[in-house]
């Protein structure tokens, strides 16, 4: 007879809900919906409810369940919801995650190798992924994505959930979870995010005794009137509106036969007797007396494993054959209690999760024990080595049965795999609980052991200052952990310390770690600690600060590739790379292919990613190409290395404002904001910002800049190493756009100054290029001062060679070298071809000097300039261009109505609206009364602009200009 009702009762409600959520899920804007009970609410009912809707309208489903047994598994629920989606034969395009789909084989292996290093550490990156993937197979008709009982969770399961709750909002995907109303982290997530209106909170409330009848009637087959009044009563009394017990108490009357089925309805035999406390506990106990020995020790082993277990475990605890198994787990009694899974061949799973708890409390401490200790040795035969989840189950088991080193043990062994496998909070629960069982008496080694891994993981978990904290108890272990070990662990807290932007407790770890170390120490083991404190140096304000992390950072890298040590010989020629530029492009450029080189000859393939990206800098700084940024952009997609796509991308944003591609330079940013704020990738975000703010300079948008500089402060506080970039190549630039020359040099003072005060590695702030040229066009920089400037090797960078040439055009103009300055002002502009904002303020600069010390074609080149300000609405510089030329004598175009209809061509030379209108008729071969009648004029005036037309294009008469005018049109 069924007990289990085969409709929902009393959740209209609630089920409503859902199928809003859904709706919204397939029109493209879900969102969260959390179903929070305790247990036996029908929380599992309701979800397994929105998955048969969310199938029949034909949606993805991934569904995911969290697990009770043992200390939380890091990305179970989460790797769980992405295999379903798999075994359903959905089918993935998954070229088009891009970067993101090297990240998602972290937890889906048929997807090929995670990243390497780094590239898949990033929880965040991780839950990006996962939002990527439920948009992308959503698309169309919807996504579903179930996470069951989150309350047993793990914390990285739980990160991603908060993540894609927050981002849901704009994508086909509805994210249902279900949670107990106990006290966890994962009810604090739920409420909060109802809080902040970013979910919806559905609190399942026990059922009125209307609703217990219903429920009663649909268990029994029938309406409610069937259901015997005496029944009736007694569930509405003793099962609290709690469904899973309105179902256990009529399966026990059902077994028992205290309710029996005849012709004319239900029959209750004798008095009806239970309390709620005890209902669930003696309707098992009731049926496991029942299946006898055999069959009581099979449901006590699996219940010891959990609400879900592995027949092969309990085949071999329990020493039952095939056949005796089968037929004890298919037995009519048992099939009330479990059933196979439905997710996962050769595994069965509770019909509740408190039915397993209700097992577990009917065994005596002793039989537990005993039961604990079997299960673990059953474990370990059939699953050697302990993969995945199972080195935390066995650990737990060990526990237990009171075996609390080997649990120690265990822990910590699924510590250090959680750890390695980016679950560093997971990581930190395992260790810290591996600390607590391993005693340094007995356990001496793996507690020093743990206790080491413990720190590396609080340092990948954020949880830098706790690190800090827990590194003064090294001393405790002191007797096992040697003076270089203890070394070791306090350089990678520096490392965390500098990755949370802690520089003050990153130097004080780099001192504990040479003090250990001694004066003394050798090589291999000091240039580790180099390397850090040479990137931690650099947050370290003062004049003489890159000086000595250069020294440092050669250090490192001489001693780390004889010892060898590649990793440290990679990020240490990185850094020199970074450190040189300032001094000399080529010898940075050596760097950098040296630690390409290393990267490639032991196999680092994040390194090498690094290495490029920096070596595609160089190129473009250089000579203006982004090849091999575009190149390496698509190289770290295809590894999955996303923060390292993100740097690429803000990279080529700031070449495309350098050659004035304004709309290209916002599309990147705009891509790379839209994930680098959500993400967290605070370094990427900054750096994209102050590019938001050069682009409004560069557009001479004051306002926007501004914003975009308030918002860089909001991100940044302390803007050392950008400031000279802020005043340089925004705020200087944004002054010129407004003919405001005074404010722009001093702006470009500020930036020089803050460079003196604390070098930065960023180029382009005016020094070697736009700085030089103001000076010269002011009389305050002379030959001498042009020579010792461009002599440094890094004024060869193209960006600022294109002023420093217009600066020797105007030294050899004013000198009295006429040629010598048009060669210049030439060979600027070859340099300067792909910048277009730089090269014509370079043009609209010198025109002055040129008019003043009458040397070149100024007039020629402030038509150029004008018309390219007058195009890009940079109104202050067109208007400026007009003036200097109506000054040299020259005549200047109107700007009317119809210019832009004005070939290039015709508007550099200064062809009007007016008489493009007329060489437009003359091409008809018209006379002048016949365009003067089309155009309302009087032929005399006609006369005045063909005269006009033929003086400026310098044809000989009306046939020559007309047969000029038609090679302008098709041109």
């Amino acid at each position: 007879m069924r007990t289990r009702a085969s409709l929902l009762v009393g959740r209209d409600d609630e089920l409503r809900t859902v199928e809003q959520a859904l709706h919204a899920a397939r029109s493209g804007t879900a969102g969260a919906v959390f179903l929070v009970g305790e247990g036996g609410i029908g929380k599992s009912r309701l979800a397994a409810a929105a998955a048969d809707l969310g199938f029949a309208a034909d949606m993805s489903i991934l569904r995911g369940r969290g697990s009770s047994v043992g200390p939380m598994v890091p990305f179970r629920s989460l790797a769980e919801a992405l295999m379903s989606l798999l075994r359903a034969g959905d089918t993935v395009d998954i070229e088009a995650l891009g970067p993101y789909r090297p990240v998602l084989a972290r937890l889906i292996p048929d997807w090929g190798p995670p990243p390497p290093g780094e590239a898949s550490a990033s929880l965040v990156v991780l839950a990006e992924a996962v939002l990527r993937l439920a948009a992308l197979v959503g698309r169309g008709r919807g996504c579903l994505m179930i996470f069951d009982d989150l309350q047993d969770a793990d914390a990285e399961t739980l990160a991603v959930v908060e993540y894609l709750v927050d981002n849901l909002d704009r994508q086909p995907t509805m994210l249902l979870g279900t949670v107990r109303t106990e006290p966890c982290p994962a009810l604090d997530l739920v409420r909060s995010a109802a809080q902040r209106r970013s979910a919806t909170l559905i609190e399942l409330n026990r059922l009125a005794d209307d609703e217990v009848r219903r429920l009663a009637g649909a268990c029994l087959g029938g309406a409610a009137a069937a259901v015997p009044e005496q029944v009736a009563e007694h569930l509405c009394a003793h099962t609290g509106g709690i469904p899973l017990l309105v179902e256990e108490l009529l399966s026990g009357m059902l077994s028992s036969g205290l309710l029996v089925a005849e012709a004319d309805g239900w029959r209750v035999t004798g008095k009806v007797q239970t309390t709620v406390s005890t209902t669930l506990a003696r309707s098992v106990a009731g049926r496991l007396a029942k299946l006898g020995a055999p069959g009581r020790e099979l449901l006590s082993v699996a219940a010891v494993l959990g609400r879900r277990f592995p027949l092969a475990v309990v085949q071999t605890a329990t020493g039952l054959g095939d056949r005796e198994l089968l037929s004890y787990l298919h037995a009519e009694l048992t099939t009330q209690l479990v059933a196979p899974d439905e997710e996962i061949s050769g595994w069965y799973a509770f019909q509740h999760p408190l039915i397993a708890e209700a097992l577990q409390t009917l065994l005596h401490p002793a039989e537990r024990s005993r039961l604990t200790r079997q299960v673990a040795d059953a474990v370990e035969q059939c699953y050697p080595g302990l993969p995945g989840e199972w080195c935390q189950i066995a650990a737990s088991l060990r526990l237990t049965s009171g075996d609390r080193s080997s649990a120690g043990r265990l822990f910590a062994e699924a510590g250090r795999r959680a750890l390695a496998q980016g679950a560093a909070n997971s990581a930190v629960t395992l260790l810290d609980k591996a600390t607590g069982l391993l005693t340094q008496d007995d356990d001496a080694q793996d507690c020093a052991d743990a206790f080491a891994t413990l720190l590396y993981a609080l340092a990948e978990a954020g949880q830098v200052e706790r690190a800090v904290a827990a590194a003064g108890e090294l001393d405790r272990i002191s007797g096992v952990l040697d003076r270089r070990a203890r070394a070791k662990l306090h350089t990678r807290l520096a490392w965390a310390a500098a990755v949370a932007g802690h520089s003050a407790d990153g130097l004080a770890q780099v001192e504990t770690a040479r003090r250990l170390l001694g004066p003394d120490a050798a090589d291999e083991d000091v240039a580790p600690v180099d390397a850090v404190a040479a990137h931690l140096m650099l947050d370290v304000a003062g004049p003489g600060q890159v000086r000595t992390a250069e020294s440092l950072a050669r250090r490192a890298a001489a001693v780390a590739e004889a010892a060898p040590l590649p990793v440290v010989a990679c990020q240490a020629w990185q850094l020199l790379g970074a450190l040189s530029r300032g001094r000399d492009p080529d010898e940075a450029t050596a760097c950098l292919e040296r630690a390409r080189e290393l990267a490639v000859r032991h196999g680092l393939r994040l390194e090498e990613i690094h290495a490029l990206i920096r070596l595609g800098n160089d190129d473009a700084l250089r000579d203006g190409n982004v090849d091999r940024l575009e190149q390496v952009r698509l190289e770290a997609s295809q590894v999955g290395a996303v923060t390292t796509r993100y740097q690429a991308e803000a990279s080529l944003a700031l070449y495309a404002i350098l050659r004035g591609d304004f709309a290209e330079a916002e599309a990147l940013l705009d891509q790379v904001l839209a994930v680098t704020t959500r993400l967290k990738l605070l370094e990427t975000t900054r750096y994209a910002l102050l590019l938001r703010a050069i682009i409004g300079a560069h557009r001479g948008r004051r306002r926007e800049m501004d914003a975009a500089l308030a918002e860089l402060r909001r991100w940044a506080g302390d803007l050392a190493q950008l400031t000279p970039r802020v005043h340089g190549l925004a705020r200087a630039w944004c002054a010129l756009l407004e003919e405001n020359r005074p404010r722009a040099i001093e702006e470009l003072s500020l930036a020089l100054a803050a460079e003196e005060r604390s070098p930065s590695i960023y180029q382009l702030t005016g020094r070697y290029g736009l700085h030089l040229l103001l000076r010269v066009l002011n009389g305050e920089a002379d030959h001498a001062e042009y020579v010792a400037v461009t002599s440094a090797p890094v004024s060869r960078l193209r960006w600022d060679r294109q002023f420093a040439l217009f600066a020797k055009a105007v030294l050899a103009g004013r000198a009295g070298r006429p040629a010598e300055a048009v060669e210049a002002v030439a060979e600027a502009e070859r340099v300067g071809a792909p910048y277009a904002t730089g090269r014509h303020m370079g043009l609209r600069l010198i025109s002055e000097a040129a008019v003043a010390d009458n040397w070149g074609t100024p007039v020629e080149w402030l038509r150029t300039a004008e018309e390219h300000f007058h195009t890009v609405e940079v109104t202050a510089v067109a208007s400026a261009c007009r003036a200097l030329m109506r000054r040299a004598g020259a005549p200047v175009a109107q700007r009317r109505r119809g210019v832009q209809e004005i070939p290039s061509a015709l508007r550099t030379i200064g062809v009007t609206v007016r008489e493009f209108e007329i060489l437009r008729l003359l091409i008809e071969r018209l006379g002048n009364r016949e365009i003067a009648e089309r155009l309302h004029l009087s032929p005399r005036t006609v006369e005045k602009h063909v005269a006009s037309l033929i003086a400026k294009t310098g044809q000989r008469d009306r046939i020559a200009l007309s047969e000029f005018g038609s090679m302008a049109l098709s041109a």
